[in-house]
């Protein structure tokens, strides 16, 4: 079975966009996964497709709706869909590598796009949606966002990849950043790459490697050491 996407958004032409080139794009037009875009304003119920309103209490901007995107959600998602229902937010739960790793293993997700202020609070209870956020910064809406938790998503699946060895040995996987690489030329601008890799002693190579990362992430993302695996002698 393939992972199958929904995004509802306000702008459908910016999918698949990127994801349709590259390794996402071959497994797509493979059908290893599937991607519909679903316009919001069909759910609207107005001459006017309005997806929006003036927020209660008062204040700047607006807020979308949750009468029309729960018409769309519901299309997208009828009874018996066993598809996640994210909601791609700035408030959300930060998006790791081993939520990522659990999508991949899933049957897909039902992604919505914020736009304006956010969403109507009612809309996220009754839906139950799981709000998912890609760092401490504020986009223009929830459409990059979703490319980006996709395409981090995509390129797990089986298949995808060419070596999936790849995908285990990158930062985040074992609690670290990854570690720095090397290739030919054996010296570049009077920097040459470091004797221990052209030893050929792969445990030395995976020492070196190990030691490296510790380094990277004490001195970039120390929050991470406590998750970190102990190295295997």
């Amino acid at each position: 079975m393939s992972f199958a996407a929904s995004v509802l958004t306000l702008y459908p032409e910016m999918f698949p966009g990127a994801l349709g080139l590259s390794l996402a794009g071959r497994a797509l037009e493979a059908g290893t996964w599937s991607l519909e875009a679903i316009q919001i304003r069909d759910f609207a119920t107005d001459k006017h497709r309005t997806v929006d309103d003036t927020p209660a209490g008062g204040g700047a901007g607006m807020v979308m709706r949750a009468d029309v995107l729960a018409k769309a959600i519901d299309h997208a998602s009828p009874p018996g869909d066993k598809r996640p229902r994210l909601l791609m937010s700035p408030r959300g739960k930060p998006l790791t590598q081993a939520r990522v790793r659990a999508l991949a293993a899933g049957p897909g997700a039902v992604i919505l796009c914020g736009r304006f202020e956010g969403v109507d609070q009612r809309l996220i209870e009754a839906r139950g949606l799981e709000e998912v956020s890609i760092g401490d910064f504020i986009l223009s809406g929830g459409e990059p966002a979703a490319l980006v938790l996709l395409d981090a998503v995509v390129r797990l699946l089986p298949g995808v990849m060419g070596n999936a060895v790849s995908g285990e040995e990158e930062s985040f996987e074992n609690g670290l950043l990854e570690h720095p690489h090397y290739t030919r030329p054996q010296e570049f601008e009077g920097r040459p790459i470091p004797d221990v890799l052209i030893s050929g002693n792969h445990k030395k190579i995976a020492e070196w490697r190990r030691a490296e990362a510790e380094k990277l992430t004490r001195e970039r993302r120390p929050d991470l050491l406590r998750a970190a695996q102990p190295l295997v002698k």
